[in-house]
């Protein structure tokens, strides 16, 4: 499998942006569709976003669609996921997952059982009102 490593994560005032990052190793980064998931205080992980193997194609959580965006650099085995206007409900473990996918990515997505895909230890965001 895929071994991730999420950073760019800290402390930052509503209204404010921060990119985060998703380094791979260990496998052809490129043949990995990639997920953020965030899981604020308390509450259950959720689905913010994710992007396909060559990043043609991306999916977006309705409470994120207008404020962040999701972007690969597969030469350097990195995911991004960059978030702007950032709001104090965006606080919360920001995690990316992979998994190679059976090859359409809707389906990929529709399909996926998430706890098998491959995660990253998460970084923590924290917006201030």
């Amino acid at each position: 499998q895929v071994q991730l490593v999420e950073s760019g994560g800290g402390l930052v005032q509503a209204g404010g942006s921060l990119t985060l990052s998703c380094a791979a190793s260990g496998r052809t980064f490129a043949n990995y569709v990639v997920a953020w998931f965030r899981q604020p205080p308390g509450q259950e992980r959720e689905f913010v976003g994710a992007i396909s193997w060559s990043g043609g194609l991306t999916r977006i959580a309705d409470s994120a669609k207008a404020r962040f965006n999701i972007s690969r650099d597969n030469a350097k085995n990195t995911a991004y996921l960059q978030m702007n206007s950032l709001k104090p409900e965006d606080t919360a473990v920001y995690y990316c997952a992979a998994d190679p996918g059976p090859g359409s990515f809707s389906k990929t997505l529709e399909l996926a059982d998430f706890k098998s895909w491959s995660w990253g230890q998460g970084t923590q965001v924290t917006v201030s009102s």
